[in-house]
């Protein structure tokens, strides 16, 4: 009677080994219709996906590529205005150190003269970048 019960537990668990393994087989089941018609859908959506996208990154390749764009108008602008910016510092260090270099010749007072006007100079030529960028007011139209 023990034996009995023991092979009827093993064809139990033998028969339901193999419905589960019929369950993932490809021969028609209702499951593996609905998880196929699933991946169809899914397939078709990142499809059209990706038609979208590329004809997206198309467009925008193509507005880029022309010469009078707006995104290249507004680097170049940006660069003009990074080259002034730095050529009115750079003109008030020069200008200032010149003076001072005069002074020294002038009055024989070297190295005084080029020190004091080379910072001066260096001042008034971040002011003139800051009043030029708008971070400090233009007290010159009072």
């Amino acid at each position: 009677m023990r034996v009995a019960s023991v092979i009827s537990i093993n064809r139990s668990i033998v028969s339901g080994l193999r419905s589960m393994a019929q369950g993932t087989d490809n021969s028609g089941n209702g499951s593996h219709d609905k998880s196929s018609s699933d991946e169809a859908a899914l397939s078709a959506r990142l499809g059209s996906l990706d038609h979208r996208l590329s004809e997206i990154r198309g467009s925008r390749k193509t507005s880029t590529d022309q010469p009078g764009s707006g995104d290249g108008a507004a680097r170049a602008s940006a660069m003009a205005r990074g080259f002034r910016l730095s050529s009115e510092l750079i003109a008030g260090v020069v200008v200032g150190a010149v003076i001072g270099w005069g002074f020294d010749r002038l009055l024989s007072t070297s190295p005084w003269g080029l020190i004091v006007f080379f910072l001066l100079g260096f001042v008034a030529g971040v002011i003139n970048v800051m009043r030029s960028a708008g971070v400090a007011p233009d007290r010159t139209g009072r």
